[in-house]
């Protein structure tokens, strides 16, 4: 076979012989519709379609692109100037809470004042609180430069004994609580007048509750029956409140009972004190007039 004839047998001259088909019948449609003219330019429309469509989807997307970075800038400059309002804002709200505990903390000091004016109130502010300590000791904003001074006693809001400052620093101030064991404080019963010491226990101080102990064997006191200091030693201030009576029991030797107290204020989670600075007890008084009746020279 000659190579003329394997040539009209192979694909590529199918291929032109339809193309040429296909071209004369475009241009016959052409002819026959008046547009003979333009279709070179009709064809050559159609081949180049797709690749101007790719074209201008590129040339859109970069367009794109452009402005998005373009764009970063603001954005950027717009979350750096919300970050600074949403900081504005958080300093206000800190500075509108403290505004607000303080202005609270003086409206109890002044009730506290009328109601005991002869004593001398420090408002201050739980900062510390130790995890290890198991009695609800915890350190306050108030130290010797404000005129605390070790052993003074600290009260809640609403005036029931918390406790007493342990240490005092010259900015700040450890407090021990009547959870302590060994924080003794007279108390008597205010409806039955029994009286007894106050103290903390180990057994107790989990659930925040503290004693009454050397009750009478035979003491008349209820559950429900309040708990106020005495004054008795002068230590602490008369008819400050404690708490009440949640549970009468024997004391071991049977000779005597002790009183599981309910503390007036809940001593492991108080967040704002008063530190009583001045005061003066009826027994301090007494106390007194004995001892400069006694220095005084005789025939006086």
């Amino acid at each position: 076979m000659s190579p003329l004839k394997d040539f009209f047998n192979t694909g590529k001259f199918k291929a032109l012989v339809a193309l040429a088909v296909l071209l004369g019948g475009i241009m016959a449609w052409a002819g026959a519709n008046g547009r003979l003219a333009s279709a070179p330019e009709q064809i050559l429309s159609a081949v180049l379609s797709p690749f101007q469509k790719g074209a201008s989807a590129v040339s859109g997307g970069v367009g794109g692109l452009l402005d998005k970075y373009a764009r970063i800038d603001s954005i950027i400059a717009e979350n750096e100037a919300l970050k600074e309002e949403n900081w504005e804002l958080q300093d206000k709200l800190v500075e509108y809470d403290r505004l607000k505990a303080e202005n609270d903390a003086y409206k109890e000091r002044d009730r506290l004042e009328d109601d005991s004016p002869e004593y001398t109130y420090m408002s201050a502010f739980v900062i510390g609180r130790d995890p290890l300590e198991q009695f609800g000791g915890f350190t306050i904003d108030l130290g010797t430069l404000d005129g605390v001074q070790q052993g003074d006693v600290v009260v809640s809001d609403q005036g029931y004994l918390v406790g007493r400052v342990l240490e005092a620093g010259p900015a700040s101030s450890k407090v021990m609580t009547i959870l302590q064991p060994g924080s003794y404080v007279a108390c008597v019963v205010s409806r039955t007048r029994d009286t007894g010491n106050l103290n903390g226990s180990a057994d107790y101080a989990a659930d925040g509750r503290c004693v009454l102990e050397n009750l009478s064997r035979d003491t008349l006191a209820q559950v429900g029956d309040q708990i106020i200091t005495t004054g008795l030693g002068g230590e602490f201030p008369a008819d400050i409140r404690v708490g009440t009576i949640e549970e009468i029991l024997p004391e071991e030797s049977g000779r005597s009972s002790i009183a599981v107290i309910e503390p007036g204020t809940d001593v492991n989670n108080v967040k704002h004190v008063f530190v009583i600075t001045d005061f003066e007890t009826a027994y301090g008084q007494q106390a007194e007039q004995a001892e400069s009746a006694s220095s005084a020279p005789a025939g006086e």
